[in-house]
């Protein structure tokens, strides 16, 4: 099967380890194994004295009990046998698109969003429609829009909320508007969820399996748990034969997750206020440095990103966004993602969930770059 480069991944595999300032990093600020023990309440040297007689099996097959249970908390009315673990968000996407896509299909996923979306259906050769996301409209989906674009043959519609790279979130009437469009021709609807969870009021963030039957949501413990390399990730969904069918295409691609990811993410699951409340202060805080610099800086601007860790900058500089991004990583050992690597040129993508002093020396960077050019 023959696949288009990821190119957002391509450019982070090219690049990232060049980066002085790295303001291309989408995880909130990773935690440390120690970081993560102290949080649960663990003596780290005496868990981990205990973990070296953890014997490496294959383990739970379809995920222990512990983080299947924690996954579904995250949930309104997912129940444990719903959640199914893979290998992150990424083994999750594929996992479900390579299942339920046909090449006699056809799909609608938004854009920008992850290339997943798009590509996976495209390589598999079913027909891919595209509902483009606006600045004018929030980057939220125009619902007139997407029934235009559903039919009987319409197998899959794919969103991405919170938003990567726009940070923008769907609100809840308009989800379920575009669940009646999945609903009116019976189409499954995949939500990429890997952002949601940390609401700036600590509110619940509802989730598309809230609203349909036939709803999957796509979750990792990797950007709001800022734990990336434990490389875990999940399906939640009430619809039995879609999870009986990853299930049985996961026996060729998965078999099982890692049984050390496995407890140290359900360590975190089961403490995952402690977290939030520690990564919605950053999320917020920087949120807010971001906007400062966007309004003060000539030459850029943005819709302010409502959630999410991720923003799309737009600078007003003729020179096409790739280029950019290479002399800025060259020349000032800073990193962005070029907005062409989701399909949107004139803008970079800025991930603002760090070390705040990183965050305002990147910016204070790019805002001289500009000047200079």
């Amino acid at each position: 099967m023959k696949i288009k480069t990821f190119k957002v991944e391509r450019w982070m595999n090219d690049y990232e380890d060049e980066a002085v300032y790295n303001l291309g990093e989408t995880c909130i600020d990773s935690l440390t194994i120690r970081e993560l023990l102290e949080i649960g309440g663990y003596e780290p040297d005496k868990f981990m004295s205990e973990l070296a007689e953890t014997r490496l099996t294959y383990s739970h097959i379809f995920g222990s009990p512990e983080f299947k249970s924690g996954v579904a908390e995250l949930y309104e009315n997912i129940e444990p046998h719903q959640v199914l673990p893979c290998h992150g968000a990424t083994g999750a996407n594929a996992m479900v698109l390579e299942t339920l896509i046909e090449p006699t299909d056809n799909m609608i996923s938004v854009m920008p969003t992850y290339q997943q979306h798009y590509s996976i259906p495209e390589a598999i050769g079913a027909e891919v429609r595209i509902l483009q996301l606006t600045e004018e409209n929030d980057y939220l989906p125009d619902i007139e829009e997407l029934k235009k674009l559903a039919d009987e043959n319409t197998k899959m519609i794919t969103v991405n909320n919170p938003n990567n790279p726009t940070g923008s979130w769907i609100p809840i009437e308009s989800m379920k508007e575009i669940a009646e469009v999945a609903k009116s021709v019976d189409a499954y609807l995949l939500c990429d969820e890997v952002y949601r969870g940390i609401a700036e009021d600590e509110s619940y963030m509802y989730s598309v399996t809230d609203l349909y039957e036939k709803a999957i949501s796509v979750g990792s413990m990797s950007k709001i748990f800022s734990l990336a390399g434990l490389r875990m990730g999940w399906i939640a969904t009430r619809d039995e034969y879609a999870l009986n069918e990853c299930m049985e295409r996961r026996d060729y691609n998965t078999i099982s997750c890692g049984v050390i990811d496995d407890k140290l993410a359900s360590i975190a699951l089961a403490n995952r206020d402690k977290i939030f409340a520690r990564n919605r202060q950053i999320l917020n805080n920087n949120r807010a440095i971001l906007d400062k610099w966007v309004n003060e800086t000539p030459g850029v601007h943005y819709k302010k990103p409502v959630a999410g860790t991720t923003a799309l900058v737009y600078y007003d500089k003729n020179i096409p966004s790739y280029e950019l991004c290479v002399r800025l990583i060259k020349e000032k050992g800073l990193l962005f993602t070029p907005g062409s690597a989701f399909e949107m040129e004139g803008a970079v993508r800025i991930g603002y969930a760090f070390d705040s002093k990183l965050l305002k020396q990147g910016l204070n960077i790019f805002a001289e770059f500009l000047a200079e050019l």
